[in-house]
């Protein structure tokens, strides 16, 4: 024993470390959107999801026993003595008992598949701030009505799913377990016995108890997990310094954390004089702004983050869906990324930015669990990945040297006859509005950092006593103009302007589907809301003259 102590032990730690079932994992703030029924199918059958879906169902069978010892009757149990026609008794298969298990099991999947197609594990931030009490008793109704609506439906499925198939699971717990067919009565995968009104009654309250402990379990989780958390602008402990608000924000996972600290960010520039004076206050010794720098450097080093990635995004629509190599692409560099380089370049330090390939992998964050990459990356396309779309590997070619295109310049007239990228066939429409829903699919972060950044340059007119503000008001100026050029190019795109229907009747949040509206609209409030306070002190700030010809244009109230 004292020798398999050390043994035991380590394989206790190690294993101690995974946590495949924690509720933080499975949990994102960043919602996964497949661009492609093949990219959905990939999320649908990936180990974890599988794991997901086998530990679903065995809840669900769990459930449905303990559904099943409630009721009842002849629910009861799986097993039970059947009078023969030779007065010998034999033990029979209960199959009411059999069809409750694996009504449990088939909801414990299809509620399983239906999270990954919907989101529902995506957590979303509410613009107005509850009571925990009144968010949970505004959604009660709905949690009701989603569980019994979906219940309906799952059972309706599996129903016409045993009719065809029940005779398989009948046949092995017989031969498993040893139980005989009790001949005299009706089997249940027929139309006699499906028809038993009593029998679908209590399938469907089954179901929806189920659904109903599962769904407001995700209500509470998320009501808990958005719930306002204060940090601390400054801390007078050098042991408390990781909690503060500018060191959160530079953190990457978890990023629950980030989204909180950057939601307590854009409330305290709005509401929170004293904490605003924190943020521009001076170290002491020293006489250094490390709260201000730390906090506009990773709302700027964000900023920069979305706009590189939509104008690689943009260049690859440009090109008819044809990627630059990394080589052309690091010389040709673009107008707006180099003046988002050059002005934010005294208030970003280098950061090495991984190239994501799949829009899944691009923006799908876990909150932990997950390698330590930017908040955001540049949108490629994965030709590699066998999720790849045909249509985008033939776009991506290259010309064969043998081609009697290699090395002319096509007429544009025999270009429209080649495949599009944006095509207005109503079966790409939905591809592409997945594209752009994965491009802004973080972009609550963006919205937050954008309000908080443009509420203390609003504030810092009146209150910033040192004048930490003034010195990055050019920086920050130079970023959101062009950001507010590389969104005004993405709405010109085609289905980019098209708002999407918001669904209201499910546990999924749909929220992202309209981030990059909300996204635009809170850009040019923010630089509008700069403008307005400073007013013609702003000629005096030295830009480019296409910047400063986009914002007279805020400035005269033309834009």
């Amino acid at each position: 024993a004292v020798l398999l102590l050390g043994p035991i032990t380590a394989a206790l730690v190690i294993l101690g470390r995974f946590s495949l079932f924690h509720p933080i994992q499975t949990i994102s703030v960043i919602p996964t959107i497949a661009c492609s029924k093949i990219a959905l199918l990939g999320q649908l059958l990936h180990p974890r999801q599988l794991v997901n879906s086998a530990v679903h169902c065995v809840m669900g069978i769990v459930v449905a026993w303990c559904c099943a010892i409630t009721i009842g009757g002849r629910y009861e149990t799986l097993g039970y003595t059947c009078p023969q026609s030779d007065g010998s008794s034999q033990m029979c298969l209960n199959e009411y008992h059999l069809i409750l298990l694996l009504a449990g099991a088939f909801v414990g999947l299809s509620y399983s598949l239906l999270g990954v197609i919907h989101n529902m594990n995506y957590i979303s931030f509410h613009t107005v701030q509850q009571y925990k009490y009144l968010r949970f008793k505004g959604a009660l109704p709905l949690v009701v009505k989603c569980s019994a609506t979906q219940a309906l439906y799952s059972i309706r499925n599996f129903i016409v799913v045993y009719f065809f198939l029940g005779y398989i699971p009948k046949a092995w717990f017989c031969k498993t377990l040893n139980l005989y067919l009790n001949s005299s009565v009706h089997p249940l995968d027929s139309i006699a016995g499906l028809l038993d009104l009593s029998l679908v009654y209590h399938l469907w309250i089954s179901a929806s108890f189920l659904l109903f402990t599962w769904h407001i379990t995700l209500v509470l989780f998320r009501i808990f997990v958005t719930e306002l958390y204060s940090f601390p602008v400054q801390s007078s402990f050098t042991e408390d310094a990781h909690q503060c608000l500018a060191k959160v924000l530079n953190e990457k996972q978890p990023m629950i954390l980030k989204f909180l600290a950057l939601q307590d960010l854009a409330l305290l520039s709005q509401h929170s004089p004293s904490r605003r004076c924190q943020v521009f206050s001076l170290s002491q010794p020293g006489g250094h702004p490390h709260n201000w720098n730390a906090i506009s450097k990773e709302c700027l080093s964000m900023l920069t983050d979305l706009t590189q990635r939509l104008v690689a995004y943009h260049d690859t629509v440009a090109t008819n869906g044809r990627a630059k190599s990394l080589s052309t692409g690091s010389e040709r560099k673009t107008s707006s990324e180099t003046s988002v380089t050059s002005g934010t370049e005294d208030l970003m330090s280098p950061r090495p930015t991984l190239l994501m390939k799949t829009p899944a992998s691009v923006f799908a964050r876990s909150v932990v669990g997950t390698p330590r990459t930017p908040l955001t990356a540049p949108f490629t396309p994965d030709l590699d990945s066998p999720f790849a779309s045909p249509a985008l590997r033939r776009l991506t070619a290259p010309v064969e040297q043998c081609s009697p295109w290699f090395g002319t310049v096509q007429s544009p007239h025999v270009m429209r006859r080649g495949p599009k990228l944006w095509s207005t066939s109503t079966g790409e429409k939905r591809p592409m509005e997945d594209i752009c829903q994965a491009l802004f699919a973080d972009s609550q972060a963006h919205i937050w950092a954008l309000e908080g950044l443009s509420y203390l340059v609003q504030a810092s007119f009146s209150e910033d006593q040192f004048g930490v503000v003034q010195t990055a008001l050019p920086s920050i100026l130079s970023c959101m103009l062009v950001l507010q050029e590389a969104v005004d190019r993405h709405f010109k795109l085609p289905h980019a302007s098209s708002k999407p229907v918001r669904s209201t009747g499910s546990m999924g949040d749909s929220t992202h589907k309209t981030l990059r509206f909300a996204l635009r609209a809170t850009l040019k409030t923010a630089i509008y809301r700069i403008t307005t306070t400073f007013g013609d002190h702003l000629n005096a700030i030295q830009m480019s003259a296409e910047h400063r010809k986009r914002l007279q244009q805020f400035l005269e109230y033309k834009e």
